[in-house]
């Protein structure tokens, strides 16, 4: 039996403190009941659930604490009681929550949401993707109302400026491809949760003497992208780094402060057999790869300037597909 396993790891593994770098991931799905997800995330983690709230349970393990929950707050937080409620459904109680519940667990995605983890511990991360789909998991393709996503949240090795500016313009390089990769389901095509960053910035981002310092690598993006639903959003990681400046241009109580970025792509395709865990994690791995590859990353960040620019060849020739030959040319893939 081969040890090799899914889930590959990038070059630089620990951040500048000589810590693992780790990465929080977000999972939504559907098809299987809110108790039954508990039920087998607890068996699958080996862990112990404990009820946080309705539709939130908390399971301790040794990986640290995992939430699962029912995606939609106004169901959450739903009180019987609450005078607002119409008197007709206050006075159903019990059996309008179990209408509620029933109609909720078909549209609304449950998630799992993971404590950071160690890259090296990504294994069990597929290992529970996979029995979850042999378990009857349901993801986007299922149905047209479904836009469910697989997110990653990867702590950086650092978090310096040039650091920074490596893997944003890796990223807007990729762009094509790993959306392509990732084969979008029509459902998240139709939200505006993955759009990519504005075209203007993603000129500046990639021009050969681009180098701000933190505080004007924000404002430059932030002026163009002044919002959560980018593919790669930057907003969790601008309010650890300067809170003031995020708020010069967005005030959003749901942006949590994290040292990460938050990579919104992927989507969730749990049911289809041939999609893993391990086929959008390695793909960012390129990713990783190509960003702290100066050499590398020079050269093909050349190739996709030229590519922008109005010629014959280019419009003949899609950036997609010189990427893809030119990734496979380095071994990148």
């Amino acid at each position: 039996m081969s040890d090799q396993k899914a889930c590959r790891m990038p070059d630089i593994l620990r951040t500048e403190s000589g810590e693992e770098r780790r990465v929080g991931v977000e999972i939504e799905l559907s098809g299987l009941s809110y108790e039954t997800l508990v039920q087998l995330s607890e068996k699958l983690l080996s862990g112990q659930a404990r009820q946080a709230s309705r539709y939130v349970a908390e399971l301790d393990t040794d990986l640290g604490k995992f939430t699962i929950e029912l995606d939609s707050d106004p169901i959450k937080d739903l009180d019987l009681q609450d005078e607002r409620l119409p008197q007709s459904m206050r006075e159903l109680g019990g059996q309008a929550m179990e209408f509620i519940d029933a109609a909720a667990e078909k549209i609304v995605p449950l998630e799992i949401v993971s404590p950071p983890l160690p890259f090296t511990s990504l294994e069990r991360v597929e290992a529970l993707c996979d029995e979850l789909r042999k378990a009857g998991a349901l993801g986007s393709r299922e149905a047209l109302y479904y836009a469910f996503g697989l997110q990653l949240n990867p702590e950086l090795p650092d978090l310096g400026a040039d650091t920074l500016v490596r893997y944003l313009q890796a990223f807007a390089i990729l762009y094509d491809w790993l959306k392509s990769r990732h084969q979008i389901d029509i459902s998240r095509k139709f939200t505006s949760y993955i759009e990519p960053w504005s075209s203007t910035y993603t000129d500046m981002l990639i021009a050969g003497d681009y180098a701000p310092d933190i505080k004007q690598l924000m404002r430059d993006y932030l002026k163009y992208n002044p919002t959560r639903n980018k593919a790669l959003d930057l907003l969790p990681l601008f309010a650890h780094l300067d809170k003031a400046v995020l708020a010069e241009f967005v005030e959003d109580e749901r942006i949590k402060s994290r040292p990460t970025l938050h990579y919104r792509l992927p989507d969730c395709d749990i049911d289809n057999p041939r999609w893993h865990f391990s086929t959008v994690w390695n793909d960012w791995v390129v990713l990783e790869q190509l960003a702290n590859n100066a050499e590398d990353l020079a050269e093909l960040r050349e190739m996709f300037r030229q590519s922008r620019k109005l010629s014959i060849r280019n419009l003949t020739l899609s950036w997609l597909d010189t990427c893809e030959q030119w990734l496979r040319n380095r071994d990148y893939v």
